[in-house]
């Protein structure tokens, strides 16, 4: 007989015990009535229950299952299960809220007996048919969605998502005001308790996937005919290329941002949500989310956006969203950075505008840079995108009712960042006299203009009638058009700057 002890088992560990075989239950959890009244108050105080019912009127025949019942058994699917299908829904409506909470809700107080599997079919079927009654009221295109068409017969009931005709529209923007309803009943709720005190109007907005359980097109192999999926709308979610695209939905949502130089705290919640088609609408989604926190009272800062926004046309995401009261901080792909274009002889670069004169290696400074570099700047980048600042054209005067902004030379002013020989002759200013400087004070040091950076113009210098308006003129001003489409790459911090940082995630690769 051995005297060997037996090997000692490995210590078990959180990731041992979460993949360990659990044996089947058929026992429903029970869904405490604090959960249950939570979400039934959250639907109720949304008000999308009256927008329901408007749209419903009076119906012929028997009340069926309460909609309100069912959305809100929905709502506890999700925070029991992490689904939110009609399935799961149905079981905890039937098996795991108590008597009060089908009360509450409309529901017979006694459940359907397991034991008997027609009046479970029957109590089921009025589940289904109620959740019907919601979807035939909002689907601009209602036909059976268990059933996969060919995809000329699918196209014409995805273009009711996407075409102007009066009545779709309506349905849409009626879906969509549900939708924000739902979003903006907590943000309220945080609101009123304060929670939000220290929020300042950052807004982070971005566009991620939202798989869906349908497969995509494909071709029949007996017959060869394209058959579309069963979610029509659906389609290939490309994320900035990091991983394979994801077939489903695109997902907007804007969310409270915290800036990293802002101290104190705040639920960081969800202001809004657009569900569309991959690709679709993207800046305009991102506008519809942020139109309605101004009947919240928020005030409006930064809005932080990716790649995907700056691709946007200027009428689509740019322009609205400056008119709404909020500043961008954008990022660029590897081909938009750098010089972009210019507006009355100032070049735009980096989404900034700054001298013509600005020395090309610092114009240049991230011109062709890859995800990478940008993402973890060397210290000669960093020192680059600093020498750009004296450069940069100052704010004079913020955009008036008409959206039209000044901006002033750095050389102008009484406080010029750069001395510029052009500036001088243009202008007829006389050199200054020369003045004692306590070397010892770092304001003094830093205000003698040989300590700012010297506008080296070409020489010979060009003629007077040559010369572009920013060097005619202290100050230009801007307006919504000057840029044309460039406009979509203007943004209010400079590229890379600490304060940019200081707002804008890492780029995403």
């Amino acid at each position: 007989m051995s005297t060997a002890k037996p090997r000692a088992w490995p210590p078990r560990t959180t990731r041992a015990q979460a993949i360990r075989p659990r044996p089947p239950t058929k026992q429903t959890a029970q869904i405490p009535d604090a959960v249950a009244g939570h979400y039934t108050r959250l639907l109720d105080n949304s008000g999308i229950m009256t927008l329901i019912d408007n749209e419903l009127g009076p119906r012929p025949g028997p009340a069926g299952m309460p909609i309100r019942a069912v959305l809100v058994c929905l709502m506890v699917s999700i925070h029991h299960s992490g689904k939110a299908t009609l399935a799961e829904a149905w079981r905890l409506a039937a098996f795991g809220l108590s008597p009060t909470s089908r009360e509450h809700l409309g529901l017979d107080t006694d459940r359907p007996s397991a034991d008997d599997p027609h009046a479970c079919l029957a109590d089921n079927r009025r589940f289904y048919r109620a959740f019907d009654r919601l979807t035939s009221l909002l689907d601009p295109a209602r036909h059976d969605r268990r059933t996969r068409l060919p995809q000329h017969q699918a196209d014409p009931l995805a273009t009711a998502w996407q075409d102007d005709d009066p009545s779709h529209t309506r349905q849409r923007n009626l879906l969509q005001d549900i939708v924000t309803a739902l979003v903006l009943t907590p943000v309220r709720w945080s609101k009123g308790r304060s929670h939000l005190a220290g929020f300042r109007g950052d807004v982070g907005i971005d566009t991620t996937a939202t798989p869906v359980f349908a497969r995509p097109p494909r071709t029949r192999r007996s017959t060869g005919e394209l058959i579309a999926s069963t979610e029509i709308t659906a389609g290939w979610h490309h994320s900035a290329g990091a991983g394979p695209a994801e077939y489903g939905y695109s997902a907007t949502l804007t969310v409270a941002a915290r800036t990293r130089s802002v101290l104190g705290s705040f639920p960081q919640l969800a202001l809004g949500l657009v569900l569309d088609t991959p690709g679709k609408r993207i800046g305009t989604n991102a506008i519809t989310t942020l139109k309605p926190l101004a009947a919240l009272g928020f005030p409006t800062a930064f809005a932080v956006v990716d790649r995907a926004y700056a691709d946007q046309q200027p009428a689509h995401f740019a322009q609205p969203a400056r008119e709404l009261g909020y500043r961008l901080a954008l990022d660029y792909k590897v081909d938009q950075r750098g010089v972009q274009g210019s507006a009355h002889g100032a070049l735009l670069i980096d989404g900034t505008l700054a001298c013509p004169l600005m020395p090309d290696r610092l114009a240049q400074a991230t011109t062709g840079l890859d995800d990478t570099a940008i993402r973890t700047p060397s210290q000669e980048l960093t020192a680059l995108i600093n020498a750009r600042g004296p450069y940069l054209l100052r704010l004079k005067q913020s955009a008036n009712a008409d959206g039209a902004i000044r901006f002033q030379c750095p050389a102008a002013g009484t406080s010029p960042s750069v001395t510029c020989p052009r500036f001088d002759r243009l202008h007829q200013r006389e050199p200054s006299r020369p003045t004692a400087v306590d070397l010892t004070d770092a304001r003094q040091r830093a205000a003698h203009p040989a300590a700012k950076p010297r506008v080296l113009p070409p020489t010979p210098d060009h003629k007077a009638g040559e010369l572009p308006k920013i060097c005619h003129q202290h100050t230009i001003t801007l307006h919504p058009g000057d840029l044309g489409h460039l406009d979509k790459f203007r943004q209010d911090l400079p590229y890379l700057s600490p304060s940019w940082r200081g707002r804008t995630p890492l780029p995403g690769p």
